[in-house]
């Protein structure tokens, strides 16, 4: 019985190595990492300060500028 454990916990922490050795798909993930990444900082950005109200009045200068030629 006990050599029936032994083996098993030995293919488990066989697995469990290879699973964190493994460097397939990392770079994927790492991307996918950066972009949640960057989404929360422009979020931030966006909803705090009253940046994107600075950012509708930059564009609507640029509106009425246009408008007046």
């Amino acid at each position: 019985m006990m050599s029936k454990l032994n083996l098993f916990y030995c293919r488990v922490r066989g697995g469990i190595n290879r699973f964190f050795r493994d460097e397939d798909g990392a770079s994927g993930i790492e991307y996918a990492l950066i972009a949640v990444m960057v989404a929360v900082v422009l979020a931030g950005f966006i909803g705090a300060g009253g940046i994107d109200e600075k950012i509708e009045a930059v564009f609507n200068s640029i509106q009425t500028a246009l408008t007046s030629f």
